[in-house]
């Protein structure tokens, strides 16, 4: 039986394969810290992984199976709870401008379980699986930015998912049932200096002298539900151990009461969207907390922070989708009602292809988050830290573009406050207040740009396992020369597939144009997989400064998931009962042309870019250069 120290050192060993010899010490301890926090124990590459390796599987997406019938029930009869709660009692413009949720609604929720939407039954909870909570969040995307929020930190990152993960029996049975029944939930992860750095972590605990006790001091910024939690997840540094004759860093998680001596909510944090965000900075100073209370054990923290928000990053993904509905439904009125130079506005063609996008990404981003929550519902450990990455990252920034897209073609109505449009006796559109809104979830939990960075780091994993030790300077040359032997043998199989022709191996029976755009993504995999090869090849261990090309490589592997999981949702459509195939297969076609547009623009910025010349001028820039542009300004 393996030890959790021999596990992580596996972890540790596994770095071997990254060069850090010419990193700053900030640099090589941000890696070390990070990935030894990597999820390593996978059984199974998922769907996303095998195609950026060239690998067709089309079984491990075009298998969607819906919720069993009890699952739906459930999650039929709590949306329909919360559906006619919203319309009733939250007024999300009011909220908005008052920068508070009122208590009624706090009490509401607690009373129809929304704050216990996942949690087993026997801790209180409802017991949904994850398609029933995107479900949810998706119904609540769609009314209220900052009642979503307030929802999902408290469950998609905050005490009850952690502890659903990693918890004890113990743990559970302590705090699981304090969140189901209204007290609300935080993460602290952030500090001043800790963005996605993990390594400049200031906040340190250490054992009491009866080592009972972790001594917690430090400061956490932008804590979420902080200034209303009763039970937060803190993560804080704590003393390092000797591994292999060296220190390693530790990070630690703990489950922490609020009413513990020595915590103070410094201030509440402000923003130019969520204004009931209850936000703040919160000051720990010498405050205990119970060894018991550690989450997965010591120096495991940053692992339950990641895995967390993976499991939990499909919440605000399903939040867009309700934003993206909401687009649709304003644009669809608001272009058939409103006439300009003789005509409804969306019988322009300028007009017409905004509502397309929004029409056929909105229709994208459902099929992923439905696909992606099955594949968790169906394996609890199943991988989907590429799906999950690509679901956030593609589903925000697209549903921001539909909000762009809805506030332009309202025009100046968009622009003006509900409040005012209501004042006017006009039609109350939300579109400021969605805009506002919305900005920051290109943001929370994972910013586009670190969304992108993870999906490559995991894409090149394999890559890196077949050949990165033979091109790190830091290992002797004996190894580096077995590592060669061995990187030889491997490509000297797999290069040579990514030129053959594949089948689509979809089920007989499969439908002609989901055959047509499936072959597309097997096509193309094999094509990205290539290239990527060859900017390896080219670039060698720099590849991974070279952000922006990276970056459209993880574009293209995203839109490839996108028609891909827009196949495998359609195909599950057109076999339900009266469903609207032509339709269907319509808005799937168009999803599918505007993905493999932006695929062909992707592969031609890698083909031929400036992306050097334009990170010269930054630094340029940044080096103050140009400093005579800022001339005219106050």
């Amino acid at each position: 039986m393996k030890s959790k120290d021999s596990s992580q050192e596996k972890d540790t060993s596994a770095q071997d394969t990254i060069d850090t010899s010419k990193m700053s010490d900030g640099q090589r301890a941000a890696l070390e810290i990070t990935e030894a926090a990597r999820i390593t124990n996978i059984k199974e590459n998922s769907f996303v992984a095998d195609l950026f390796m060239g690998r067709w599987s089309p079984d491990k997406i075009m298998s969607y199976e819906p919720e069993s019938a009890e699952q739906k029930a459930d999650a039929d009869a709590f949306i329909a709870k919360l559906k006619t709660f919203l319309n009733e009692k939250v007024d999300a413009d009011l909220i908005d401008r008052t920068g508070e949720i009122p208590q009624e609604v706090f009490d509401g929720l607690t009373e129809i379980g929304a704050f216990g939407i996942k949690v087993d039954k026997k801790y209180g909870g409802l017991g949904l699986s994850q398609a029933g909570y995107c479900r949810a969040c998706t119904l609540l995307g769609s009314h209220c930015a900052n009642v979503f929020a307030l929802i999902s930190v408290h469950q998609s990152i905050g005490v009850s998912q952690p502890l659903m993960l990693f918890g004890t029996e113990e743990q559970k049975q302590e705090f699981l049932p304090r969140m189901t029944s209204g007290e609300i939930a935080a993460f602290a992860l952030t500090e001043d200096k800790v963005g996605s750095d993990p390594a400049r972590m200031e906040s340190f605990a250490e054992l009491s002298d009866d080592g009972e006790n972790y001594i917690l001091n430090g400061q956490k910024l932008w804590c979420s539900n902080g200034l209303k939690a009763s039970v937060i997840v803190v993560t804080a540094k704590t003393p390092p151990k000797e591994v292999k004759g060296k220190k390693k860093e530790q990070i630690t998680a703990f489950v922490l009461d609020m009413k513990t001596p020595g915590i103070e909510i410094i201030c509440r944090c402000r923003f130019m969207g969520l204004r009931a965000l209850y936000n703040g900075v919160i000051k720990f100073t010498d405050v205990k907390i119970p060894k018991k209370n550690i989450i997965a054990g010591e120096g495991r923290g940053l692992k339950v922070a990641l895995t967390t928000l993976n499991a939990g990053r499909l919440s605000i993904p399903a939040a867009c989708v309700g934003i993206s509905k909401r687009c649709i439904k304003i644009t669809r009125s608001w272009s058939a009602n409103r006439i300009q130079w003789g005509s409804p506005i969306g019988k322009h063609a300028a007009i017409a292809d905004k509502v397309r996008r929004i029409a056929a990404n909105t229709f994208a981003m459902e099929a992923m988050i439905a696909i992606t929550s099955r594949q968790v519902d169906k394996d609890k450990n199943a991988d989907i830290r590429l799906e999950a990455a690509i679901c956030k990252m593609w589903g925000t920034e697209k549903s921001w573009e539909s909000i762009d897209h809805t506030l332009q073609t309202c025009g100046g109505r968009g622009y003006e406050t509900q409040q005012s449009l209501t004042d006017r006796g006009e039609t109350p559109l939300p579109v400021e207040r969605m805009m506002r809104d919305a900005r920051v979830n290109t943001i929370f939990e994972g910013s586009s740009e670190i969304m992108r960075l993870f999906v490559m780091r995991e894409a090149l994993d394999p890559h890196l396992k077949a050949g990165g030790a033979a091109v790190n300077t830091q290992l002797p040359v004996s190894t580096r020369l077995k590592a060669a032997t061995k990187a030889f043998k491997f490509y000297a199989t797999w290069y040579p597939k990514q030129w053959l022709p594949k089948g689509t191996n979809l089920p007989d029976g499969t439908h002609k144009k989901i055959v047509k755009h499936m072959s597309y993504v097997s096509k193309t995999s094999r094509s990205m997989a290539r290239k990527l090869f060859h900017k390896m090849v080219i670039h060698g261990p720099s590849l991974e400064k070279r952000q922006v090309l990276l970056g459209r490589f993880a574009d293209i592997g995203a839109d490839l998931f996108v028609i891909a999981a827009a196949c495998s949702y359609s195909s599950w459509l057109l076999e339900q009962k009266d469903a609207d195939k032509e339709s269907i297969l319509r808005i799937l076609d168009d999803a599918c042309f505007i993905a493999k547009e932006r695929i062909n623009e992707s592969f031609s910025g890698i083909k031929k870019n400036k992306d050097q010349h334009g990170y010269d001028i930054a630094q340029e820039i940044i080096e103050d250069k140009f400093t005579w542009m800022e001339e005219g300004m106050t």
